[in-house]
């Protein structure tokens, strides 16, 4: 590995902890392994403590610097983020309305030189996530603003239960709210093969707690997450301190670009790409 190529994770990353600048080492390996025995468990896994500890308040300042930057809308939505009048059956948990208060700092306004930027494309982070992943390689996602974005949950506001448009998610505490603000997510609860629509359902009605795991994640955390399978969401946020995480969306298939309808709800905007994009053929046949 060249120089350059192990430089951005040499500078952000705990190495003591996790040597990730040597993928033909021994603590490469190990990291590798404890998080696909986790990932292949219940399709989650978080390595505590990633970022070196002397850079984390620059994380979490760098990001509380963008967060001003987010598209706030409160709004009605469905977990497949989905038109709300989709013609479903009346059964169907696409029918079930919440509320979405988080915001999002699209890709193009965070800066290159920003820690999370600078993670996000690393071609030697890159290469850790997919190894991760039991991938042959992974993509950054192509769409210009969701590729890599900062989730904002203030006081008193929440993401609600959601499936990712990607299939593979990797992100990042920046700042923690002082209570609430919970990630938490039912593994695999659908395939690319079955919605299994009555445990959606039951989750979402508040019947299936059993379905259900939570996760206590730190500043600095590193989380890689199976999200198109696993229905997850943020709790409400409580006290004076928002919540915020970095999304570095990779996918297993080049060219992936949200939809029109999840781009506007998220964004407030669409650009050309997305446009373009509008009507393409997703890799499976689930609602988004």
């Amino acid at each position: 590995m060249s120089a350059p190529g192990a430089r951005v994770i040499e500078q952000v990353v705990d190495t003591a902890r996790y040597p990730l600048a040597d993928p033909a080492g021994a603590g490469w390996r190990a990291a590798v392994s404890l998080a696909r025995a986790e990932l292949r468990q219940d399709g989650c896994s978080v390595l505590p403590d990633f970022v070196r500890p002397e850079l984390r308040e620059t994380l979490r300042a760098e990001c509380a610097a963008v967060a001003p930057l987010a598209h706030y809308d409160v709004e009605l939505v469905n977990a497949y983020n989905i038109p709300l009048d989709a013609d479903l059956p009346e059964e169907h948990p696409g029918r079930l309305i919440m509320e979405r208060g988080n915001a999002f700092v699209a890709r193009d306004r965070i800066p290159a030189e920003a820690i999370i930027h600078r993670l996000y494309t690393s071609e030697l982070f890159q290469r850790f996530v997919a190894e991760c992943f039991e991938l042959d390689a992974l993509h950054e996602f192509a769409d210009p603003l969701a590729g890599l974005c900062l989730n904002v949950v203030s006081p008193e506001k929440g993401h609600p239960w959601h499936f990712d448009t990607n299939e593979f998610t990797v992100s990042m505490l920046t700042q923690q709210s002082r209570t609430g603000g919970v990630f938490e997510y039912c593994p695999n609860i659908r395939s690319a093969g079955s919605e299994n629509l009555a445990d959606v359902r039951a989750v979402l009605t508040g019947e299936g707690e059993r379905l259900v795991n939570r996760l206590s994640l730190r500043p600095g955390d590193l989380q890689l997450f199976k999200g198109r399978y696993s229905l997850h969401r943020v709790t409400p946020v409580h006290g004076d301190t928002a919540r915020h995480s970095a999304i570095f969306a990779y996918s297993e298939r080049p060219g992936v670009i949200g939809s029109l309808e999840r781009t506007r709800q998220l964004f407030g905007r669409v650009l050309p790409e997305h446009l373009a994009a509008a009507g393409a053929v997703r890799g499976d046949e689930l609602l988004d």
